[in-house]
């Protein structure tokens, strides 16, 4: 994607999300909060006052309410087999925490198509586009609506036995496949678009998006690639071979591990918050996600800065261009 279909995209999302929000004239931002963390609590009561002091609606799940202190006009809802999603006729979701928290906040995001506005109270927090000091800035560009959306890529990810699909989930980070056993090697054969690439033993091997490059695939060893490249990442995880190096792919590639028969089960993780076991035999596959997750963004500041910042790259001495 090019920074103008970025950029189209992003005031077109955003233009909907209004009409939405306007259809009945109501406003109401959902919010979500990581209740185990004092700073996070602290933080939803100073969201949720500045929202309501501006007439804003806000909207809590039920299960984290007895951890937070709401005054009486934050509605409450529950979550559910049967019930209407929680996040139905709200235009933002706001979410407080680092960046499980956010994962998690990625799940509700994704169903609903709304977007999603991370503040970070954790330590790295890519996804996350403001920090704690941040409030009152959160507050007031919610209001004003004075925010752009973007689409990150996502994966669908599928597990196969006997050639029949088990498992079905998705992930906006990554999906890796991981040894069970700790003392035992993973076996596994890697494919792209149907052709075999190689055969390692080692503890497994990470499937990621851009979004996801700067996440486990980076501890891994992978490329930090830019959000606004379009493209696949397969990261070996400490591969016994002598070619088992990270693959960057074209966006609409299909890539796939295969566990080995005689190795032991492995299991997949998606996101690092869902997992299933997979038994010897079994084959993962992953390709470019049908949903994408929707990020509001408030700075236009380039991922470079981004990245100088969140890891303290060293950048002294650094001259720029001439003018």
């Amino acid at each position: 994607m090019t920074t103008s279909q970025a950029a189209s995209q992003a005031t077109t999302a955003t233009g909907a999300g209004e009409r939405e929000a306007a259809a009945d004239g109501r406003r109401t931002v959902f919010l979500l909060a990581h209740t185990g963390r004092p700073a996070a609590i602290r933080s939803a009561e100073l969201v949720v006052q500045g929202l309501l002091r501006c007439g804003i609606g806000v909207r809590v799940l039920a299960e984290e309410a007895a951890d937070l202190p709401l005054p009486s006009e934050v509605e409450l809802v529950e979550t559910g087999p049967g019930r209407p999603d929680v996040l139905e006729g709200c235009e933002l979701l706001v979410v407080l925490g680092g960046d499980g928290t956010l994962l998690r906040g990625a799940e509700f995001a994704r169903r609903s198509g709304v977007p999603m506005l991370g503040v970070n109270l954790g330590r790295v927090g890519f996804l996350a586009e403001a920090e704690r000091d941040d409030l009152d800035k959160v507050v007031d560009r919610v209001v004003t609506r004075a925010y752009e959306v973007e689409e990150r890529m996502t994966l669908d990810v599928a597990v196969l036995t006997d050639g029949h699909v088990v498992h079905t989930d998705w992930a906006l980070n990554e999906a890796s496949v991981e040894k069970a056993a700790r003392e035992r090697l993973l076996e596994v054969v890697t494919e792209v678009d149907g052709r075999p690439v190689s055969r390692f033993g080692g503890d497994g091997v990470v499937c990621a998006t851009p979004t996801g490059s700067t996440a486990y695939a980076f501890s891994a060893g992978g490329p930090v690639v830019w959000p606004e490249v379009e493209a696949l990442l397969m990261v070996p995880i400490s591969a016994h071979a002598l070619f088992a190096k990270p693959l960057v792919t074209a966006p609409d590639s299909v890539l796939a591990v295969e566990v080995q028969p005689q190795t032991p089960n492995g299991v997949l993780w998606c996101d690092g918050r869902r997992t299933v076991e997979l038994p010897a035999g079994a084959r993962v596959e992953v390709r470019r996600g049908a949903v994408p997750v929707r990020l509001a963004r408030l700075h236009h500041a380039s991922f470079t800065d981004r990245l100088v910042a969140k890891f303290a790259l060293p950048v002294a001495g650094w001259r720029g261009a001439p003018h």
